[in-house]
């Protein structure tokens, strides 16, 4: 089963703000008279296109997939298997910006496993119910935080 990420106008904002800024600096020089010939346009134009392209590609190709025996999170070149055996709890998290993090949303929740080098990943589902149900199917050893379900707290 696979589960694409959650997506905030926030996060589409930001992108673009970064995109303009890295346009900006890298074309200003030749916006304020700076003699380029064809081959310092293409070759700016280039580091362009690719920094673009990966900043899209890390943030707008965002998944889970429930394996067999793992969950497989996957962003860009950014992956992880994080065997169902290792996960320890989940919790609802607001701190998006530090850690080890697959996401595009403020509505995140974090999962914490052995094994890892940091020993979580915060991730943002679409359908974090059905998502959250997978996961207790697979893992029912793991404590799933009252605010992620309505039952019990850990």
């Amino acid at each position: 089963m696979e589960f694409r990420a959650k997506v905030d106008r926030f996060f589409v904002l930001l992108n673009v703000l970064i995109v303009l800024t890295v346009a900006a600096a890298l074309y200003w020089p030749l916006w304020f008279g700076v003699e380029a010939g064809d081959f310092d346009v293409y070759y700016i134009t280039a580091i362009f296109l690719a920094s673009v392209g990966f900043m899209v590609w890390c943030g707008f190709s965002v998944k889970y997939v429930f394996r067999e025996d793992h969950l497989y999170v996957r962003g860009g070149p950014f992956r992880s298997r994080i065997p169902y055996r290792h996960i320890r709890k989940v919790a609802p998290t607001k701190n998006i910006f530090v850690g080890y993090r697959l996401l595009s949303s403020f509505d995140a929740m974090e999962i914490f496993y052995d094994g890892g080098l940091l020993g979580s990943v915060k991730i943002s589902p679409q359908d974090k119910k059905k998502f959250l149900a997978e996961l207790e199917k697979r893992c029912p050893h793991a404590r799933i935080h009252k605010d992620l379900r309505n039952n019990d707290p850990f």
